[in-house]
């Protein structure tokens, strides 16, 4: 077991540091050729921002694939199928419509069809859907038709989802981190521990998926330095289909018989198992109802489900008073608890105590959804390792240097000239002069594209926008 998973961590770790290290130099080149949009009515952030993240993320994903490639436990992957080359065909292709659409904001059916012709290329090549489990019938095979159409919905319903939820900081890539974690989690048990050959692809891209994520992610936090924009949100949500199309069309239930008396009671007994793979819906639920539900708005207020608003889950969380860092993570515990609570039903589908476990972190979210202004302080010990806004207000001559810091702003008034204020003829001491601030320097709020942030007197006048 340890060669193989020493494989893949390898695989995750050279397209983390690919990711990683190709990001600063996309983002001088998406400011060199403006690919820094206008700030709409709908964006979060308050200055323009490069995007073509999606162009590192790439960069990480063929790196993956060319290590992988020349690893003795992981070649046979691409000498027994052709899903990996299926994969990077549909990956290139999105990927330069994400590319132009960052750059020219082309129209929202060109993307739907290149979607679909993404979507497309990999069935041409092999990666489709070939048959499913159905529970109390066993498994059902699909026409060439069925297959292809049934396929190409779920890429594109996919590839939707995330990028509808690319609306905050770091947002799309830490819940799809946390879905390729879960996702990685189970086709490796079903490979390794069931020795399914098949499930070997997905594995593959499951990993791959997790290095371009945690690559991009560091500059992605908030306050981000550069967005992933469609170049990136299309091509992650399109490897992320297409490792559970790998898995749910090209593994044979029977083959996953757990010494079961026949096929129809193999495939009733292993259901909690395809519930995520069938519909890789269930591993990104929170992207997914919230692509439901922006169709049902936009489509009720007459508009079309492709305009964009104001009205995404991230958008209602910032409403009711949560922050944008507590946002993010509300949302990553979720998509948390759906996508390891899936893995670890359908490992012990038997057990009550996971679906206890399940409630009760349920019930914690709910709690956590509730309370937008309760910010939690942390220990004295651990006061050093949080950020200042969690750390207890200390009292005049608490703590090491308090007095020091007390002491400072009298000093520093006493060492300040003398002048006389010309209304009330009174003297007073003029505020020491502050340096500007050094060119590239970023402001009190972290780092730029631009330089530092801009200063807003009044939020509510600047308005409160989303990209």
């Amino acid at each position: 077991m340890g060669q193989p998973v020493r494989d893949y961590l390898l695989t995750l770790c050279v397209t983390a540091a690919v990711t990683y290290l190709l990001t600063g130099p996309v983002r001088k080149f998406a400011i060199a050729v403006g690919a820094m949009p206008a700030i709409r009515a709908r964006d979060v952030h308050r200055e323009p921002t490069p995007r073509l993240g999606g162009i590192a993320m790439f960069g990480g994903l063929c790196a993956g694939l060319i290590v992988a490639n020349h690893l003795a436990n992981l070649d046979g992957v691409f000498e027994l199928s052709s899903e990996p080359r299926a994969l990077l065909s549909g990956a290139a292709l999105i990927w330069l419509i994400g590319v132009l659409d960052d750059k020219f904001e082309i129209d929202a059916l060109i993307k739907l069809g290149g979607q679909m012709l993404a979507a497309a290329v990999m069935v041409l090549q092999g990666l489709t859907i070939l048959w499913l489990p159905i529970p109390g019938v066993g498994t059902v095979a699909l026409t060439p038709w069925q297959g292809t159409l049934l396929t190409v919905a779920l890429v594109v319903i996919t590839i939707n989802a995330v990028n509808f939820v690319d609306g905050l900081d770091g947002l799309a890539a830490g819940m799809v981190l946390i879905a390729a974690a879960a996702f990685f989690l189970y086709t490796y048990r079903l490979w390794y521990g069931h020795t399914i050959e098949a499930a070997a692809p997905a594995t593959l891209f499951a990993a791959i998926l997790m290095g371009m994520c945690l690559g991009f992610l560091p500059h992605n936090m908030h306050p981000a330095r550069i967005f992933m924009g469609d170049s990136g949100s299309m091509l992650i949500g399109l490897v992320l289909a297409a490792g559970a199309i790998s898995v749910t069309g090209q593994v044979d239930p029977d083959t996953m018989k757990i010494f079961e008396g026949s096929e129809r009671q193999a495939t009733h007994a292993m259901l909690p198992v395809f519930i995520p793979l069938l519909l890789p819906l269930t591993i990104i639920a929170i992207p997914a109802a919230d692509l439901v539900l922006a169709i049902v708005r936009r489509t009720w207020n007459g508009q079309s489900p492709f305009a964009a608003d104001r009205g995404h889950l991230h958008h209602r969380l910032l409403n009711i008073g949560h922050s944008h860092s507590r946002s993010v993570l509300i949302m990553y515990f979720w998509s948390a608890l759906i996508a390891f609570g899936a893995v670890g039903y359908s490992v012990h589908s038997t057990s009550m105590w996971i679906v206890l476990v399940i409630v009760g972190l349920s019930a914690l979210g709910l709690i956590l959804l509730l309370m937008p202004r309760f910010t939690p302080r942390a220990p004295r010990w651990a006061e050093s390792f949080v950020p200042p806004r969690y750390r207890r207000r200390r009292r005049r001559g608490e703590g090491p240097g308090a007095a020091e810091s007390h002491e400072a702003p009298a000093e520093a008034a006493e060492d300040s000239p003398v002048a006389q204020d010309p209304r009330t003829g009174r003297e007073g001491r003029e505020p020491a002069p502050q340096a500007p601030p050094a060119a590239g320097v970023s402001g009190a709020n972290g780092a730029t594209a631009i330089g530092s942030r801009s200063r807003f007197a009044d939020r509510r006048k600047a308005g409160s926008t989303h990209r």
